[in-house]
């Protein structure tokens, strides 16, 4: 089969389209998939230029994300038929291989059904998104209706299913975008407010907005200088929940805030192998599939690239100000 190896670490120049052996099922409980869309995050970029998350030596397949069509199942296999439509996140950390191929073979247990009329693209940049802007708002953050929430970089992947999930929650959403355009979709997605950080202070407009008190959860993505800054939009006892937090810097205002401060990476499942919390991720995409059959959550698909040219697809990845998310695609897969 095709798939995108990952040769060595470096630029995407590292990434070449290789013919790899197939895999196939070796437990009951396993499913040959035939990949039609993986979904592209910025862990990807990063693994390819640091190294994976679970330590091993290319060559590798990254992809954590993948939506596809059921080919074989193995005899104990209960939930889905040859022909169904599925996605899930599963692999391309470096203890399993990812979803940059053709086919891949996953337990049942770990993948959600996709709906007949869910495209494929759509689903297969749903699951790494979902499962993290889910956990930070409700699992981490314990979001509320009627509380106030910042989130940092609302256009993007993960942003833009984060305001719809707060907004349908019922929280009042503000949060941060580059350009006036992405403020008009995130504006659509169900914020109240959209602050154009190039030309004001994100920090001023956020406490205007919530009279000086500041928001009752903030959901930082971005590291660096303005995970510090976040500090100052959070109400005293409020909390903030971080992807990205920076090893060194100044916390006295998050202490003399009392901020309530939450660490979200989704991928620590797939890193320990913990099937219990795999299946847990499996169900919010079922969670995640109802809402996008029903239209309640939009999915939107910034770019979509030929498996072939996965390197294009991670130099714009590594831009990171695409709205929405960047697809890899397989034949077929329209």
């Amino acid at each position: 089969m095709k798939a995108v190896v990952m040769t060595k670490t470096g630029g995407p120049e590292v990434l070449s389209v290789k013919n790899v052996p197939k895999p196939s099922i070796t437990r009951p409980e396993e499913i040959l998939v035939k990949i039609r869309a993986a979904g592209t995050n910025p862990v990807d970029a990063k693994q390819r230029t640091r190294g994976t998350v679970y330590p091993a030596d290319p060559p590798l397949i990254l992809g954590c994300d993948c939506a596809g069509v059921v080919e074989e199942k193995g005899e104990g296999v209960k939930r889905f038929e040859i022909g169904d439509g599925l996605f899930f996140m599963h692999g391309g950390i470096g203890r399993e291989p990812g979803n940059y191929a053709e086919y891949t073979v996953i337990d049942e247990r770990f993948a959600a059904g996709k709906p007949p009329s869910v495209p494929f693209e759509e689903a297969g940049t749903a699951p790494l998104g979902y499962i993290t802007a889910y956990e930070s708002l409700f699992e981490r953050g314990a979001l509320k209706g009627g509380q106030t929430v910042l989130i940092q970089a609302g256009a993007g992947g993960v942003g833009h299913l984060a305001v719809q999930l707060a907004a349908r929650k019922g929280a009042r959403v503000i949060t941060t975008v580059s350009d006036e355009s992405k403020r008009d979709f995130v504006l659509g997605l169900g914020a109240e407010k959209a602050v154009l950080y190039r030309n004001e202070d994100f920090v001023q407009a956020v406490l205007d907005w919530t009279g000086g008190e500041g928001v009752d959860l903030a959901f930082e993505m971005i590291g660096g200088e303005v995970f510090f800054r976040t500090f100052s939009c959070v109400r005293r006892y409020g909390k903030m929940v971080t992807l990205l937090a920076p090893k060194e810097g100044n916390w006295q205002e998050a202490r003399l805030r009392n901020i309530d401060l939450s660490l979200e990476i989704c991928l620590g499942p797939m890193y320990y192998g913990t099937d219990s919390l795999k299946m847990h991720h499996a169900a919010l995409l079922g969670s995640c599939a109802s809402m996008m059959e029903n239209g309640s959550l939009r999915v939107t698909v910034a770019d979509r690239f030929p498996l072939e040219k996965a390197r294009e697809a991670h130099r714009l990845l590594e831009e990171g100000h695409t709205t929405g998310k960047i697809v890899l695609v397989c034949d077929g897969s329209r």
